[in-house]
This record gives C-alpha cells, structure tokens and sequence, in this order.
C-alpha cells in the first residue's frame, strides 16, 4: 500500500451505512452525528430519511448517499431514474444504485447499459457522484468482466462489489479484478462484510477508494490502535 494512510484520509475513505428497514430517527440521529465526529465521507442511507438526515449534517463536511432499487434492483429503468432524481433533489450528494440482475443473467447487455446510461446522466448532469452496485456473488466472472466492459462505456464514477444484503460481500479478489479491468477510468467502492481495519485496509490496497460499512466508527478505533502500535 505505500505509505500508510492518516486516520483522517481513511474515515474520508468510507460511507458509513444504515441501511437496515427497521430504523428509528433517534437511531438515524445518532448515525448522522458520529458520521460528523468522525469525518467521514457519506452517511449511507435509504431515501425516505434524506431530508432528515440532510437537517442534521448538512454543511458539516459529511454528504449523504442514497441507496437507489436498494436491494434487488428489480424496478424498471424509469422508476430507477425518477427514484434518483427524487433523492438528489431531496438532498443526495451521491447515488448508490443496483444494477438490474435479471437482465444481466438473460444476458441483455442493452438493457443494462441503457439502465446504468440514463441514471449516470441524471446524476452527471446534477453534479451528483454515480456508483453502479453489481452484486458479485450472484454473477459469474463473465458477467463482472462484461459490467466492467459496459462501464468503461457510460463512467460512472464508482463501480461498487455488493449491496452487503446478498449472499455474500466484498472480497479482494473482486475488487482486484475490477480494478484491472477499469483501471483508472472509474473508481472502486467495496461493500459489504467489511468489519475490520485490515480489511478495509486489504480492500483499499487491492484497489478500492471507497468503503461501504456500517462499523466505520469500531474501524477507525482499530486502526488509531494499528497505528499506535506501529503495525
């Protein structure tokens, strides 16, 4: 990895998620203000709270990422795009959207790029960063590589490894391999299983930028604990 990141460069690595259906304001509150304490980059959240959680840390240097056909992806391209056109408008910086994994095992690579080229365009042409979720533990190498391919056509800015609600999470494998594919074109968020320093550490040495977790604030104290150790 080079020289080892400041506790500060690596909260800014990761969204802090809360994404789970059964979520009280007061819970939501305090998400948003440790999401603040400890600076990280979003808080990750679903779109009926956005205003609320907009009212709490707007302007305090934390942005907001909605979670767009969270988690299955099975809405159609126009609900998909007024879905993220409602969420930037009611105060999303980013949009995580989830790919359409039906179409992607009926191998309807038109339908795909068609999907993820309308919602990037809305979010470019909102100023809002766009992260495509593939879901990689229900797809085969050839369909990662061919959701790469289709990728580097559209640019999102992000390419995302999982909702973290699938069968499995972010591996390093995965991240590696998109990061070969995509090279510096688009850049790469790994998301879900993530609950350790060392592992957010091994994903970002793989190639990762971002980290999508709900442990950010126990990933942080272990690593102030890496660094004074001197690991």
């Amino acid at each position: 990895m080079g020289e080892k990141l400041t506790v500060t460069q690596l909260a800014k690595c990761i969204d802090q998620t809360l994404l789970k259906p059964y979520v009280s304001n007061e819970e939501l509150r305090t998400h948003c203000e440790k999401a603040v304490a400890y600076g990280f980059k979003t808080v990750a959240i679903n779109n009926a709270p956005i205003p609320f959680c907009a009212s709490i840390i707007k302007g305090k240097g934390v942005l907001i990422d909605a979670a767009v056909s969270f988690p299955l992806g099975q809405c159609t391209i126009e609900t998909k795009v007024f879905e993220t056109v409602d969420a930037i408008e009611k105060g999303a910086d980013e949009v995580d959207y989830v790919v359409n994994l039906v179409e992607v095992k009926n191998r309807n690579w038109a339908y795909i790029q068609e999907e993820m080229s309308r919602i990037v365009e809305v979010c470019r042409d909102r100023k809002t960063t766009s992260k495509v979720i593939f879901e990689n533990c229900y797809l085969t190498q050839e369909e990662k590589e061919k959701l790469c391919e289709i990728s580097l056509e559209v640019l999102p800015d992000f390419i995302k490894t999982s909702t973290g609600f699938g069968t499995g999470g972010a591996t390093v494998q995965d991240v590696a391999l998109m990061k070969d594919l995509v090279g510096g074109k688009i850049k790469i968020k790994a998301a879900g299983g993530i609950r350790t320093a060392e592992q957010a550490l091994a994903m970002i040495g793989a190639g990762a930028s971002r980290i999508g977790t709900s442990r950010g604030c126990e990933i942080i104290e272990q690593y102030k604990t890496i660094l004074q150790e001197g690991k």
